[in-house]
């Protein structure tokens, strides 16, 4: 899949927030968030449910107007070219918005002439992303009688089909059993490969850790940390030490496994020592956890 490399050669970022907020009534649902995405970078916006992240890409994918704060997508501001954002963006809602009486192909045909793609386009860039989503022998099957996999791996087969440079995913693989969870974790690892620039949204830690390159981790509508997720648990230390069972001990962390072994010698409990994760980063930061 390949994508106009106008974009590569100026290198400029491919998402960019600046203060970025947005007010419902009094509430500030995104507050002041701020980042850049470089190009074929998969960016996560990770935190749990209500910390702003879905109010964030929709005001990227000109859904919703920013109160204050600028963003620019492409090299194009949301506010004054929004439809020359929406051209260069695919996007994959949380919610499965397809016309369900139409067929797999019929919905991506459909969403190629919203964008005015030729008909022979069509058909083969159709042809094409059912293959890359593996639902190809379900190219005549009506919406719904897929399953809720099928439907989300559809949902990403249309959000690619007028080749966008930038691709929004909202929580790609909520209310998926582990095995459809992994096939979309596939596609996403296909689609980096290919250059595209993916902005997802999770509050799964472990996906947010397999998939993205960089992490900003929300909170109440404000971004507390971001960086690799590599160094994200470095900053809190490697390796944790915990007593199972006992929440009474606090879990304790280190940078090395034998530092970790030689404290926990003197605790009289059943020890745990185990990689750390960005659930221990967001414990660390806030005190609560990130998934329910």
């Amino acid at each position: 899949m390949h994508h106009g490399s106008f974009f590569r050669e100026l290198s400029l970022p491919m998402i960019k927030t600046n203060n970025l907020t947005k007010y419902f009534g009094s509430l500030a649902a995104v507050n002041a968030v701020s980042f850049t995405v470089g190009t074929g970078e998969v960016f996560g916006l990770l935190g749990p449910n209500g910390a702003g992240k879905t109010t964030t890409i929709r005001m990227l994918t000109t859904l919703l107007a920013p109160s204050s704060g600028t963003a620019s997508v492409t090299g194009f501001d949301v506010t004054t070219e929004p439809l020359k954002v929406k051209k260069n963006i695919g996007v994959v809602p949380q919610m499965l918005n397809f016309d369900i009486d139409l067929t797999t192909a019929e919905n991506l045909e459909f969403h190629g002439r919203l964008h005015g793609m030729k008909p022979s386009d069509r058909s083969a860039r159709s042809e094409e992303l059912l293959h890359f989503v593996g639902l190809i022998h379900e190219r005549d099957t009506p919406v719904e009688h897929l399953s809720g996999g099928m439907r989300r791996r559809l949902l990403i087969a249309r959000g690619l089909m007028h080749r966008p440079a930038v691709i929004f995913m909202d929580e790609p693989t909520v209310g998926l059993d582990p095995q459809a969870r992994r096939m979309i974790w596939g596609s996403i690892e296909a689609l980096k490969r290919s250059g595209i620039t993916i902005l997802l949204t999770t509050h799964y830690i472990e996906e947010a850790d397999a998939l993205c390159d960089r992490v900003a981790i929300m909170r109440a509508g404000s971004i507390i940390a971001l960086d690799t997720p590599a160094s994200l648990k470095a900053g809190v230390g490697r390796f944790v030490l915990e007593c199972l069972g006992r929440h009474d001990i606090p879990r304790q962390f280190f940078q090395t496994r034998e530092e970790a072994l030689d404290s926990g010698r003197s605790v009289d409990c059943d020890l745990v020592i185990r990689d750390s994760t960005l659930e221990d980063v967001f414990i660390k930061l806030t005190g609560e956890r990130i998934e329910e």
